[in-house]
């Protein structure tokens, strides 16, 4: 199969064609031509819009897919859909499923049910046996079949030796740790961010305190072990600035802001609507203005879509009894978009979600003549409204029906596949 995209502009900043608008001829899934008005002697397929952009295909770092245990909460396929109109041709699936992603065989069953989807699944394996925080599990097991990190997902450790156990671990391999920061002993019961918002609701709320002790102590044990370490969901200004501290220090320390919590701050709860109801929480206006610096600045590496489908079953709930998270693959984007055109260029944000979390992952790749064609088509101005139809997942939660957004994924190419939204 061929393709020609026409006109586009190249978001890339690996690329020597980075800024420049130009043809793209794709055949047999690799790049074969970067060049101005090429021919289309082969009766290739041609893909033209207005605006037309052209990234590395978005990546996510933070995707929980359900698959196995919880399918009716959403599947790998129903996922990948989500994914691939979200503008995503790579997510990181976490491992909390049922049973856990913690063995070899489990990684595999990730590897195989998705292998024919044009969205690459990469499973993270379990930290430690269950998600429990007391034993690893077998991670050297896991990477040998294809984990490309190891996170315990939102099950926060409360265990700094697991932790220093963990980070020592995967030194071996050169592998990653992602964590999920939050002292459970402090946050305890939670349902949002504690604050004058919370005490009006009366509901139980989380002092700042339990993420920032959490960063604070993963940061120095990372300077002791001397690993590799990404922190996912960070939402607070004291967060950020611990994090620009360790990486004046030179250590190994990457992390990764949730698009939801670019947006919306804790009077969003105001009204009781459960799917605003996340961990972690919706922080204040002033935490906010501390994200966007810092994904401006590159304290933040990536931009994540925190997805978390859920059924009505765990959402049409009293606020405190509701679980936590929404889903957000097919808004990520559009989402960090809207909010911080004006604030960061678009190249540091498509950055966020392309060429950062490859980076991370040391997956790095570039918009090049002979390399794979895994592309993301997208019109960062495009105005549009998102609507339940557009809603992939099998799940539903999510605050954003009806929102206007700036930007929209076109479609996917990846695998010698192609989707137009």
């Amino acid at each position: 199969m061929e393709i020609i995209i026409r006109s586009a502009r190249i978001i890339d900043t690996g690329s020597a064609f980075h800024n420049q608008v130009k043809d793209i001829l794709i055949s047999n899934g690799k790049i074969k031509k970067i060049g101005a008005k090429l021919p289309n002697t082969s009766k290739a397929k041609e893909v033209k819009a207005d605006n037309l952009h052209v990234s590395l295909g978005w990546f996510d770092l933070n995707t929980y897919l359900a698959d196995p245990g919880y399918e009716q909460k959403e599947t790998i396929e129903s996922g990948c859909a989500a994914a691939a109109f979200g503008g995503f041709t790579h997510i990181c699936c976490m491992p909390n499923t049922q049973p856990v992603t913690q063995t070899k065989a489990q990684i595999e069953y990730v590897l195989r049910k998705s292998a024919d989807e044009i969205v690459n699944v990469h499973p993270l394996g379990a930290v430690s046996e269950n998600t429990e925080g007391h034993n690893l599990a077998e991670m050297y097991d896991m990477y040998g079949a294809g984990a490309v990190a190891f996170s315990d997902g939102i099950k926060a450790s409360a265990n700094a030796g697991m932790v220093e156990r963990a980070l020592l671990y995967v030194k071996a391999f050169d592998g990653l740790i992602m964590n999920h920061p939050e002292e459970k002993s402090i946050s305890k019961n939670g349902a949002m961010n504690e604050g004058v918002t919370s005490t009006k609701l009366g509901l139980p709320g989380a002092p700042a305190l339990a993420e920032e002790i959490a960063v604070n102590r993963d940061l120095y044990i990372l300077e002791y072990t001397e690993s590799k370490l990404h922190l996912l969901d960070i939402s607070l200004k004291r967060s950020v600035e611990l994090i620009r501290i360790s990486k004046k220090k030179g250590l190994k320390i990457s992390s990764s802001v949730n698009a939801y919590n670019l947006v919306l701050d804790e009077t969003a709860v105001a009204n009781y609507n459960t799917n605003c109801k996340v961990n972690p929480h919706l922080r204040s206006k002033e935490d906010i203005a501390a994200l966007i610096k810092g994904i401006a600045d590159g304290t933040i590496d990536t931009i994540t879509s925190a997805h978390q489908p859920h059924d009505e079953e765990c959402k049409n709930l009293e606020f405190d009894k509701a679980d936590f998270g929404m889903i957000g693959l097919e808004t990520c984007f559009a989402l960090a978009n809207t909010v911080l055109k004006g604030k960061v260029e678009l190249t540091k944000i498509i950055a966020a979600i392309s060429n950062n979390p490859r980076r991370v992952l040391g997956l790095e790749n570039k918009i090049e003549e002979g390399a794979e064609a895994d592309l993301t088509l997208f019109n960062p101005e495009l105005k549009w409204t998102f609507s339940v139809s557009e809603i992939k997942s099998k799940s539903k939660n999510t605050p954003f029906v009806g929102t206007n957004f700036v930007g929209k994924a076109l479609g996917v190419i990846n695998k010698g596949k192609i989707q137009l939204n």
